[in-house]
């Protein structure tokens, strides 16, 4: 085959350090675009991206190009920088270390989509962490406690 194709859907989830509520109101529209239009330079097409006031979902599809780990580094680093612009409350905004990221296939991106439109929803009854707990049961994720949260 003379032409190199993929087609791979992640869905990647990652926290603010420390899981501290700093993605407000004022900022969440904005720093989704923002974070999709990093995708977007990287070819990586954003399909939804969407979070609480603690973390962030971005559901993509992962250009041949690039490896998730530099796609994630770009992703976390400039968006970071980004949000310390936004005001002295981000002065001292970081992302977690680490990410989950979880494949999905073409067949469920509809349901993928609904859950992270509706986050704000879905957090009044569950906490980020228990959340990552359900993700990483459903995508048969093993996991170590003492190291996926900081």
């Amino acid at each position: 085959m003379p032409q190199s194709l993929s087609c791979n859907y992640l869905h990647v989830v990652f926290s603010t350090k420390y899981r501290q509520p700093l993605i407000d109101e004022n900022i969440e529209t904005e720093l989704h675009a923002y974070l999709g239009g990093i995708c977007n330079e990287m070819d990586c097409l954003p399909i939804k991206i969407g979070g609480y006031y603690d973390h962030i979902h971005i559901l993509f599809n992962l250009s041949r190009k690039h490896a998730l780990m530099k796609v994630m580094e770009e992703v976390k680093g400039h968006s970071s920088k980004w949000i310390k612009t936004r005001g002295e409350q981000y002065a001292n905004f970081y992302w977690q270390d680490g990410y989950g990221a979880f494949s999905v296939s073409p067949s469920h991106l509809d349901a993928v989509v609904n859950y992270i439109a509706n986050q704000h929803k879905h957090h009044d009854e569950l906490s980020f962490m228990d959340e990552c707990r359900g993700l990483y049961k459903k995508y048969k994720t093993d996991y170590d406690e003492r190291y996926v949260w900081d």
